[in-house]
């Protein structure tokens, strides 16, 4: 049993020498602990393709209706997307007449799904393939928790890869 911190844990395993090996990777992180980097350093190995159950509860908690993040939270959704992106396109400025004139007014414009898709398209932009039917997990309230994704690395093997994981994903 290894006692380490998750994100240093597998950047050690992804700076070995991947060339002659491959493997398969679930990632299932405590909360949203897992950030975009260690999930870059996977994609680079070209040889680990990855099941990561996407926390979209998590992160849909810390996007505030009105757009006031405070800065710890900020910097949380920053470190697990890879970018601040996220906020231009979460959020959108909307303006309203009243008696008083004209106002604006910032607005949370996305659900559980659009944001599983945001995640999707950002892993698109690092590995070689991913899964274009992702599974998103409810509870009991018919709220989404996770979003269960297919990334593969290996240019080889990813269009196998991708069609096996689309059928697991699809029954």
């Amino acid at each position: 049993m290894v006692n380490e911190e998750a994100n240093e844990f597998l950047k050690n395993i992804c700076l070995k020498d991947w060339t002659r090996h491959r493997a398969v990777l679930f990632l299932d992180p405590f909360g949203m602990d897992v950030k975009w980097n260690t999930v870059e350093l996977i994609a680079q190995t070209k040889a680990i393709d990855l099941w990561y159950l996407f926390p979209i509860m998590g992160v849909n908690r810390l996007l505030k209706k009105d757009g006031n993040i405070e800065e710890v939270n900020r910097s949380k959704l920053n470190e697990i997307f890879g970018t601040t992106d996220w906020y231009d396109t979460f959020y959108q400025v909307r303006g309203e007449q009243n008696l008083f004139g004209f106002y604006s007014f910032t607005e949370k414009t996305v659900d559980g799904k659009s944001i599983g898709q945001y995640f999707i398209d950002r892993l698109k932009t690092i590995f070689e393939g991913v899964a274009e039917n992702p599974l998103l997990l409810y509870n009991s309230c018919n709220s989404p928790l996770f979003l269960l994704c297919f990334a593969a690395a290996n240019k080889k093997g990813a269009k196998t890869g991708i069609k096996i994981a689309q059928d697991i994903l699809g029954k």
